[in-house]
């Protein structure tokens, strides 16, 4: 019988190691100008570093199911593919891989992972990442579902600083928790208001022994700290806010 061309051969192993045969054939159909360009929809289900995949035809059929693509090959992978519209969950990362998507032809679209869920088969052996993919497949084929937004990477960078600020009232708050409760322990009880917290430790520090009064100034230089930290994000997103026209 004969086999594949020595191209075709080389692009099918450059997609990943250990293709079952009867894939490599879809693949290689799906490679051939005019032939067998018939995936419509494909759902992938996003990991850090294996990705499943679930690609169906205009009638539902499924016609490329990838159970674990390493995640350097995805994109490799999908710029193989006529244009299609993919699916996948929206989170951690799925913005960027939406953009390196449609920026090879394809329609992307985020769905929310409760908006999954109704899609995904039952049984025992229901969650696992190929169940997911063929769950988000179907999911993004309804045609009244949600979709998320993209983002840009100037949103997704604008975000960041948010997020980052937030991260620093986690810290600052936790950092006064905890001078509460090592103050506690000298029974020095304190309410809870943060800014009473700050005006009482700093009137009992000298009172306190030695080790507890460096610990406790510590905490509070701390606080102070992450009390400038916030504030320069604060003139960050000011910053962003008077540069964005729809402010």
């Amino acid at each position: 019988m004969k086999g594949p061309s020595p191209s075709r051969s080389c692009r099918i192993a450059a997609l990943g190691t250990r293709v079952p045969r009867w894939e490599v054939r879809n693949l290689i159909n799906l490679s051939e100008s005019g032939k067998s360009m018939s995936i419509l929809t494909v759902g992938i289900d996003l990991a850090k570093s294996v990705f499943a995949m679930h690609g169906v035809e205009g009638a539902g059929r499924a016609e490329l199911v990838r159970q674990a693509v390493p995640g350097e090959k995805l994109h490799e992978l999908i710029a193989t593919l006529p244009p299609c519209v993919i699916g996948m969950e929206a989170g951690s990362g799925a913005p960027h891989w939406a953009r390196l998507f449609q920026a090879a032809g394809h329609t992307v679209r985020l769905i929310a992972p409760k908006f999954v869920t109704p899609y995904r088969m039952s049984g025992r052996r229901s969650k696992n990442d190929a169940a997911d993919a063929a769950a988000i497949c179907e999911a993004v084929q309804r045609p009244h579902m949600h979709f998320v937004p993209i983002k840009t990477l100037d949103q997704e960078s604008q975000l960041m600083v948010h997020r980052a600020r937030q991260g620093l009232v986690e810290q600052r708050t936790a950092t006064i928790n905890r001078i509460r409760g090592l103050l506690a322990e000298l029974g020095i009880v304190l309410p809870l208001k943060a800014a009473t917290v700050r005006r009482r430790a700093g009137q009992c520090l000298e009172e306190l022994p030695g080790w507890a009064n460096m610990a406790i100034g510590d905490l509070l230089g701390e606080v102070h700290r992450l009390d400038e930290r916030i504030a320069q994000y604060d003139r960050h997103i000011r910053q962003i806010a008077r540069q964005d026209i729809r402010a």
